[in-house]
């Protein structure tokens, strides 16, 4: 299983967007240094948040990385263009040396409909079509294309073109069936974010992806999933409780104050920290177990972790990423890494 980590870049009272950028920076280091395999940035257009331009984030991490794979987590396609998304993603390519991936989603937010002049009732149809034009974009070098909500496209050339051929598009969901299916006939790679509840009750998502795969006729090898989650890693149960309880709480209770949620308690909070709850916080040890029961729900071939909650100390989540490199991912790795088969008894 591979192992990353990515950040919506949160900023708050006692860091600057400016500063949390930095911090960012030093943080994708120490996570290539560690030996993770991603990294990831999400796109919002709100105060809170210092991203909201996960190509500009990536091309500077990409100056300061050698191994670890660079992704969004996601692009908002449905408000963004898809030729700029694409072209700022083989521009990531170039400098990485073909390391950069797009998670591409509908977002967890909407400021960014009508920023950009988007129509909230064309939710659905934008990214369905947009989605359409920016996986061909990746499979042809000149485009022509029409749709419903975009100027269509004649014969044109679209460049640079990246290292990787194609680059990878993965689709990042929340638990609606709709897009679960959407990814399996594509055969695309699937990002289900479980960031509350019980995760068994993923496993029918996760089974109805990979049975429109091959309903579609798609290798089972292409039918790839990767858990996102929100997570943190100190050098004990209790110490992890405590330091990212209130950054996680505050977060949570202030989106939640948009969405009509009630305000988050610790003792929600510990309980989803439980064997079989959604927060992969505590120990080292804890983090293992839970990211190896989740895999046997799921037999995910990647984890991404969400460390950075909030306005939280910036040697918090530098101590974190150690710890999750050097202690729970060489354990993971190797207890899900492929078993050679038996040698049969000669006759």
């Amino acid at each position: 299983m591979q192992i990353g980590i990515y950040t919506f870049g949160d900023i708050g009272p006692s860091i600057s967007a400016e500063q949390r950028l930095k911090n960012l920076m030093e943080e994708v280091e120490l996570a290539d240094q560690v030996g993770l395999e991603i990294f990831g940035v999400g796109e919002h257009h709100r105060p809170d948040y210092a991203i909201s331009a996960p190509a500009v984030v990536l091309a500077a991490a990409a100056m300061r990385t050698r191994n670890i794979r660079l992704t969004s987590a996601v692009s908002v396609i449905s408000s963004d263009d898809p030729v700029r998304v694409f072209q700022e993603f083989a521009t990531v390519d170039l400098l990485s040396h073909g390391r950069a991936e797009i998670m591409a989603g509908r977002g967890s937010f909407i400021e960014s409909f009508p920023l950009f002049g988007y129509d909230l009732e064309d939710y659905d149809e934008l990214f369905s079509e947009k989605l359409d034009l920016l996986l061909m974009l990746r499979e042809q070098e000149r485009i022509t294309w029409s749709g419903a909500l975009r100027a269509p496209i004649q014969g044109r050339g679209v460049y640079p073109r990246p290292v990787q051929n194609p680059i990878p598009v993965w689709i990042a969901v929340g638990g609606t069936p709709q897009s679960i299916v959407r990814a399996g006939t594509l055969g695309l790679p699937l990002a289900l974010a479980i960031i509350g509840g019980q995760p068994e009750r993923f496993v029918p998502l996760v089974e109805m992806y990979r049975e429109s795969g091959r309903q579609a006729g798609h290798a089972e090898a292409s039918l790839r999933v990767g858990i996102n989650s929100h997570a943190y890693v100190a050098a004990t149960s209790q110490q992890a409780g405590d330091e990212l309880y209130p950054s996680y709480a505050e977060v949570m209770t202030r989106i939640g104050r948009e969405r009509g949620w009630p305000p988050t308690t610790r003792q929600q909070f510990d309980a989803m920290r439980g064997p079989q709850g959604a927060l992969l916080v505590g120990s080292p040890q804890e983090v293992i177990d839970k990211l190896l029961f989740e895999y046997e729900l799921f037999g995910n071939d990647r984890f991404l972790l969400q460390m950075a909650l909030g306005d939280m100390p910036h040697a918090w989540i530098m101590r974190a990423i150690e710890l999750l490199g050097t202690e729970v991912a060489p354990v993971v790795r190797r207890e899900t890494a492929p078993q050679p088969l038996a040698h049969l008894p000669t006759q």
